[in-house]
């Protein structure tokens, strides 16, 4: 009995052993699983950023840094961007991007078209509220740029947070830059409360709006350019008028939608000699970012409000011509040492025309503004 019970004791002792080694094998492969379950990570690489068009692409590299990888699928000056057609491989870009910026209102929806599921959209339409059927050229807006650069730096913070305070630094620097253009802007609208255009097509529109101008486009021109459709002889023939009579300071030519309309709006205000300023959509190679080429474009049109005759190319000039009005074209030729005028006749030649009868037939390339006011 006793040796059966020593036994029985160690075949019950055995078998509770192995049902704790059992319990204890079993603890240790849940708590295996649990400490080699994948976690997930915060990016810490540049964000994947794909633009639609490479105005909103260069903002979005001056507020993302060295922390983005931007690339631009619509980027060339040569390229009608109504017309643009993404490839494959453009495709292929914006369902991999993390987050795409686009332009909205019409002007880019095969890019929101081809998104990935998990992808952020920065629209600038939807950051003011624009709309298909609106004026698309929204970069030109400086409520569009502000709004823009303030969406980006929150995009670019959610999706990499250790980062926020690096991305909110190259917005101020931005703000400033920013900041300098629209000062230049206000201070033109100061000095030339009368101004006035024309265009080819209102892709400036808010551009010279933002710098205080008034848009004297024939209506009917302007309706039949804003549909991509055909001009009425009629209304051409208006707007010739209008450039012949010099009834607008300027002309701005958008030279990515040429045709033979434009080509003969534009010989009308150069045999007119009323000022052309030639305007892209897209933003030039050269430039080298929206904020500076958005500042050259403000020099550029104020550079042909320059009225002091010593430095026609100033505009910051306050001189003014016997009419009180603008006048850089009625500025007397000047003379080199050769005695000869910069027109190519001789200084106090006797050919049959006066000083006064030559600076009278040239005319005026703002005659109806005045900087006073």
């Amino acid at each position: 009995m006793n040796i059966r019970g020593s036994r029985i004791g160690r075949a019950v002792a055995g078998v509770f052993a192995a049902m704790m080694l059992m319990a204890a094998a079993g603890c240790g492969t849940s708590n295996a699983a649990t400490q080699t379950e994948p976690q997930q990570q915060e990016q810490t690489g540049p964000i994947e950023v794909v633009a639609s068009i490479n105005q909103w692409g260069s903002l979005a590299e001056q507020i993302g840094g060295d922390d983005v990888s931007v690339t631009s699928i619509l980027s060339s000056t040569g390229v009608d961007a109504h017309d643009f057609e993404p490839k494959t491989s453009d495709v292929a870009k914006l369902s991999k991007a993390t987050i795409v910026v686009a332009n909205g209102a019409g002007y880019d929806t095969w890019a929101t078209k081809n998104v990935g599921k998990d992808a952020v959209i920065v629209s600038a339409a939807q950051t003011v509220g624009a709309m298909e059927g609106d004026n698309p050229h929204l970069w030109f807006s400086k409520d569009a740029r502000n709004g823009m650069a303030q969406e980006l730096v929150n995009a670019f913070s959610k999706a990499l947070p250790g980062k926020k305070k690096d991305f909110t630094k190259r917005y101020k620097e931005w703000q400033e830059q920013e900041k300098t253009v629209e000062e230049k802007m206000k201070e033109f609208s100061s000095a030339n409360a009368d101004a006035t255009y024309a265009a080819t097509e209102a892709v400036a529109y808010y551009l010279m709006s933002d710098m205080g101008f008034e848009d004297k486009t024939p209506k009917g021109y302007a309706a039949s350019a804003a549909a991509e459709g055909e001009a009425a002889p009629a209304d051409l023939q208006e707007f010739q008028k209008l450039l012949e009579s010099r009834d607008v300071d300027l002309l701005v030519n958008n030279t990515q939608e040429a045709s033979d309309a434009t080509n003969m709006i534009t010989g009308t205000a150069e045999r007119s000699d009323v000022p052309i300023v030639d305007v892209s959509e897209q933003m030039p190679s050269d430039a080298a970012s929206l904020t500076d080429w958005i500042g050259d474009l403000v020099d550029s049109v104020a550079g042909h409000f320059a009225t002091d005759c010593s430095d026609a190319s100033s505009d910051s000039s306050d001189a003014k011509t016997g009419d009180g009005t603008n006048d850089v074209a009625s500025c007397p030729a000047t003379t080199d040492d050769s005695g000869s005028s910069s027109d190519g006749s001789a200084d106090g030649s006797t050919d049959g025309s006066s000083d006064d009868e030559s600076t009278e037939s040239t005319p005026s390339n703002a005659g109806q503004t005045d900087p006073g006011k």
